[in-house]
Formats: structure tokens, C-alpha cells, sequence
């Protein structure tokens, strides 16, 4: 963490907050005319173009004290969230327009009444962050009231004397209000010294919006030493192989606001402080092309989407960064509309920062074991096909944990055959007591052994013990051991090993051991598999996965040992759509004290 004085140097010979920090090899208008007149750029801003016409005939919908507290009253948070969402489309939509088409008056008027509109809202704050008095709720900052006090100040520095004093005005007063004097003066906040997003989504708003807008260098060098510190404390929640343990969404959006705080403060320094110039960084700039296993589909542990696009305009500038980042294809291009949350510094710098001239082609055959988060990652491809197999230990304590030691996913030709969940709707009990309950977070939906009827329990010391991992050519390995995931008093051990087989030309076949110890016999033990894809019990031994591509996985199984059977459950995913999946379930016949049992997953 630099002092205040260390950056108060660093601020004295300070770059101007002005265009250049956007546009260094141009100006405003040069960018956009030519980015209106590339095909590069034209599938993007036709979505832009298509939100805007439909964003024109409807009005700016109102945020009401009944939205506002129906997360209180019932726990659901979608009603407000969506609304609040949709006015940041409004502002962002009209924003990009008024820059790319400024003889369209229209544009610019309709961005003058949403900024009115979002200086207006009681709080910038969505309701699941911020309860209590109304004085307790003014002085909190959020992710997203962070995030919204970035959005108007840059929009505010690009527009510039297009907007009318009065708006610009209030700009600043309600960042002032809102961000600097509550973050010198009210804090520390509890998001301060955080090893997730959170650290780095509001210290790095608010540390780029000081950037942008303040012009007291004293002020501003008090706000940018704060952020630094929560940029140190997000960084320690990454190990030193730079993975995400929150997931590749929330590296998107962690990562994502470290970066654009980074790129400014580097700009306006000169380059004194550079926030890229560390080996764990440059770790962590690569995290994105070790998660991806077919196309869009990524290995989705923790609160993680099971398909992600990518936000090119990141990736570009990681790349022109860091030599060994890949470039992901643009056929990954994530589409303006697609994020759901509205993020103007994601949807802004897809545009500035997408370099036409880099490319990117489908992601190669790769396979990666990250030692700190215990994550083996496949991408394999053959003459059969292309496949994907991600296996996890680690613990059940992480980041937007779910209670999955020892789960795993394999993919093939762009289907996902072994799941995982991904992340439910977010409700207050989703992340409070009843979290678990919840079958994408407990181990109820994961592919992970039930013994002696007991679940996987939560907590740090729910961990796995790495006992061999190995990432090569012809095979990739993975063996741990998992039983204090488990709080059954007579199992002593359970180990479960990994051999991912890759043949040259065939499809590879996953073969997994378990291996269980007992202080006395068990009551039982069942292994379970997660699809989302209806199983169907084959001839005896085998239960059949059948793809919708043509393509199934068969699970071979001792059926002296195990007996089948499939479960039909549903939950509510992300997006609050009711999901059907499916466990499949392979009960011990018998209880020993001792029993190994041995499973192969091939595909047909």
C-alpha cells in the first residue's frame, strides 16, 4: 500500500483528467466516426442502436419505496434489481449513443433526464446492501453505488459541456455526497479489507472516479492511498497461480474494476504507479484462458455461470499488457445486452478498447493444475470431438462457497454431460442461514460421495489434502483426500483420485477412484452425479447420459457393489428460471469397512 505522501508525489506532475486518458491516438469524435464506419464494430452497435430505440419508447421507470422494501419484507431481489438495472441501461445506452451519433438530439436529451433521474434515488445502493436508518443508509457504499458514481463522473469528463452546468453540477455533488465524504469520512466500510470482488469493484470506482473528477490533490491522493490498500487486500485473495476462486464471472468483474482503476491511475501518474507490474498480477491476467473448456462453456465452480462470454474490450487490453495472455475468439464477443447488472466501465471499454487488428482464435488444447486453488482444467481436442474436464479440492470455506470437494465437470462438443449448478437466484437466504439448502450450493447437488447419509458440511476445515495432481499430454491426474469434508465420526478416509485419459485420435474416458476407510461399518454410502441432461439406466452396470448432439456418456459401475437409480430435482438459476437436474445415484450394496469403488465415464 503507497502512503498518502508517496502518492501525492507520484500526483504532482500528474496527466490532466481528459480525453487523452480514452483516447490517446486520436480524438473523441476521430474514434467514433471511425468505429460508426468499421464492420469491426458494427454487430455491437447495432445492439447498442437496438436498445436505444426501445429504450426511447418506454419511460424511465420509477424505483419505489414498495421495491424497495419487498428484499426486507420477503427476501426477493429481483423486483427492485430489475428496475435499477434498467435505468444504468438507459444511462449507459444513451451515453454510448451521444457519443457515436451526436446529430441525433434525441440521444443526448433522454441522457440528461436519466442522469437527473439517478441523481435523484434515495441511494445508489441496492436494498440487499443497504438497511437501517435513513441516515446509516445514506453513508453506505456499495458495489453498485460505487460503480454508479464512476459511471457519471466519466460520462461527465467525455460529454463534457455538452450537459448543462446544472447536471454537471450535480454530477459532483452527488459523488461528493455519496462516495468521497462518506468513504474519508464514514468508513472503514466493511468492504475495505476484503479478499474478494467487493475490495476492488467499490475501492477501484471510487479511487477512478477520483481520478477523474477531483481536483484538490490532497483530496485526491487521501481517496487513491485508501483504494490502494483494498487493491492489496483483493489481491491476497488470489493465490500465487493466480486463480479465481470466486469463479470466472466474478474475475470479469473483480479483475475487470482492479484493471480499470490500474489503467487510469497509471495514466494519470505517468506510469509512477503501475498496478501491473507484478508477477501475481500478470498470473491473474491469465486466470481467463485456463477456464474455458469448449467454446463458452467454463469450469463453473463457486457462484459461477456454466456459460460465460468474454468481455473483449478487457481481454484486448490484457493482451497488449501481458505477452502471454491469449486472446479469446471473437466469436465470444459478450453482446451489449447480456449483462444483466448494466456495467458501464464493461460496456465503455468493449468499445474503446477492442482492438480489431488482435483477433483471437478458438481456444486451444490446453490442461492447467493451479496448486493454491486445487483446480485441474482440460480442454482437449481429437479426431473425435472436442472435451472438457475440470476437477476441484480446495475447501469449503472460499469466496460464494458451495460445499463441493472433490466435484468435477466434463463437457463434450459443446454440451455439458457432468454439471455443475452455477449460481441460483440471489435471495437474502441465499446468502444467509439457509444458503445450503439451496441445491447449487450444497453438496446435494454435486458430484460428490453421501456417506453414512450425511452431506458434505461447510468451513475451512472441510478441506482437501492434495496427494498427487499432474497436468501432461496423454493424461492428467488428480488424487485427495476429502474426508473432513464429511462430519461422520467413523470415517477415517476417503480418498478420491482422478485419471483423465487423452488419447491421440479417440474420445478420452475419465476413470475415478474412491476409496473409503471406516472406524466400524457404515450405515451407507452412495456416490452422486449432477446432469442437467436426462441419464437413462443402461444394461446392468451402466448408466447412459445421452447428449442432444448425438453424443452420450456412458458411467460403468460394479453392479455387484452399487445399485443405480436417477433423481429428478429443479432449482432456480440465476436468472430466477425454474431448472430441472438430475442426480444420479449409485448406492453401496453393502457397507464394509473398507470399499473401493471404481467408475469409468466414456463417451459413445
Amino acid at each position: 500500500m503507497a502512503s498518502k505522501e508517496a502518492v501525492l508525489s507520484a500526483l504532482e506532475k500528474a496527466a490532466p483528467a481528459d480525453l487523452r486518458l480514452y483516447y490517446p491516438d486520436g480524438g473523441q469524435e476521430e474514434f467514433w466516426k471511425r468505429a460508426k464506419a468499421s464492420p469491426d464494430y458494427e454487430e455491437a452497435l447495432r445492439e447498442i442502436r437496438g436498445e436505444g430505440e426501445r429504450l426511447l419508447g418506454s419511460p424511465t421507470p420509477d424505483l419505489t419505496y414498495n421495491l424497495f422494501v419487498i428484499y426486507v419484507e420477503r427476501g426477493s431481489r429481483k423486483e427492485y434489481e430489475s428496475v435499477y438495472f434498467e435505468r444504468r441501461r438507459r444511462l449507459n445506452t444513451f451515453a454510448i449513443l451521444s457519443l457515436l451519433e451526436p446529430e441525433r438530439e434525441e440521444w443526448l436529451g433522454a441522457l440528461r433526464d436519466t442522469i437527473w433521474a439517478l441523481c435523484d434515488e434515495y441511494t445508489w445502493c441496492l436494498p440487499a446492501h443497504a438497511w437501517g436508518t435513513s441516515s446509516e443508509i445514506r453513508r453506505t457504499i456499495d458495489l453498485f453505488s460505487a460503480e454508479t458514481g464512476f459511471t457519471l463522473s466519466e460520462i461527465d469528463l467525455l460529454l463534457g459541456d455538452r450537459l448543462p452546468p446544472l447536471l454537471r453540477e450535480r454530477i459532483a455533488e452527488e459523488a461528493e455526497a455519496r462516495l468521497f465524504r462518506p468513504y474519508l469520512e464514514a468508513g472503514p466500510h466493511h468492504w475495505e479489507a476484503v479478499r474478494t470482488n467487493w475490495s476492488a469493484v467499490c475501492a477501484g470506482s471510487i479511487g477512478a472516479a477520483a481520478l477523474i473528477a477531483l481536483r484538490d490533490p490532497d483530496r485526491l491522493a487521501a481517496i487513491v492511498s485508501k483504494a490502494l490498500g483494498s487493491m492489496d487486500c483483493f489481491l491476497d485473495g488470489y493465490g500465487d497461480d493466480g486463480g479465481c476462486l470466486e469463479g470466472l464471472g466474478y474475475w470479469n468483474y473483480g479483475f475487470g474494476y482492479y484493471v480499470y482503476f490500474a489503467d487510469l491511475l497509471r495514466k494519470r501518474t505517468n506510469g509512477a504507479i503501475d498496478l501491473f507490474a507484478s508477477d501475481k498480477v500478470r498470473r491473474i491476467a491469465a486466470f481467463q484462458q485456463k477456464s474455458y473448456l469448449d467454446g463458452d462453456l467454463v469450469a463453473n465452480f463457486s457462484d459461477s455461470r456454466p456459460r460465460i462470454k468474454a468481455q473483449l474490450g478487457l481481454s484486448h487490453y490484457l493482451g497488449s499488457v501481458y505477452e502471454e495472455v491469449e486472446l479469446p475468439p471473437a466469436e465470444l464477443r459478450a453482446p451489449y445486452a447480456e449483462d444483466h447488472c448494466s456495467r458501464w466501465a464493461h460496456a465503455f471499454r468493449n468499445l474503446i478498447w477492442f482492438d480489431p487488428a488482435k483477433g483471437g482464435s478458438e481456444w486451444a488444447a490446453a490442461d492447467d493444475y493451479l496448486p493454491d486453488a486445487q483446480w485441474l482444467v482440460s480442454r482437449h481436442r481429437s479426431g473425435a470431438g472436442r472435451f472438457g474436464f475440470a476437477a476441484k479440492g480446495g475447501h469449503n470455506a472460499e469466496p460464494h462457497n458451495h460445499n463441493d470437494v472433490g466435484h468435477f465437470i466434463v463437457t463434450a462438443d459443446g454440451e455439458t454431460f457432468l454439471a455443475d449448478l452455477g449460481s441460483g437466484e440471489y435471495t437474502k437466504d441465499y446468502f444467509g442461514d439457509g444458503r445450503y439448502a439451496y441445491d447449487c450450493n450444497g453438496a446435494q447437488g454435486h458430484s460428490v460421495p453421501i456417506v453414512d447419509g450425511a452431506l458434505q458440511a461447510e468451513g475451512a476445515e472441510s478441506a482437501a489434502v492434495v496427494l498427487e495432481a499432474y497436468a501432461g499430454p496423454e493424461e492428467d491426474r488428480l488424487r485427495i483426500e476429502m474426508g473432513s469434508a464429511y462430519r461422520v465420526p467413523n470415517l477415517k478416509s476417503l480418498v478420491r483420485g482422478f485419471v483423465w485419459r487423452k488419447p491421440e485420435q479417440g474420445a478420452p474416458a475419465l476413470e475415478l477412484t474412491d476409496e473409503f476407510r471406516f472406524d466400524g461399518q457404515p450405515g451407507s454410502v452412495e456416490e452422486r452425479f449432477v446432469s442437467l441432461l436426462p441419464p437413462v439406466l443402461g444394461e446392468e452396470g451402466s448408466v447412459l447420459v445421452p447428449g442432444r448432439n448425438g453424443r452420450t456418456l456412458r458411467i460403468r459401475y460394479d453392479a455387484d457393489a452399487l445399485a443405480a437409480s436417477v433423481e429428478e430435482r429443479s432449482f432456480r438459476d440465476h436468472s430466477a428460471r425454474e431448472t430441472k437436474w438430475y442426480a444420479i445415484r449409485l448406492a453401496a450394496t453393502r457397507a464394509n469397512n473398507e470399499a473401493i469403488f471404481r467408475l469409468r465415464f466414456e463417451f459413445e
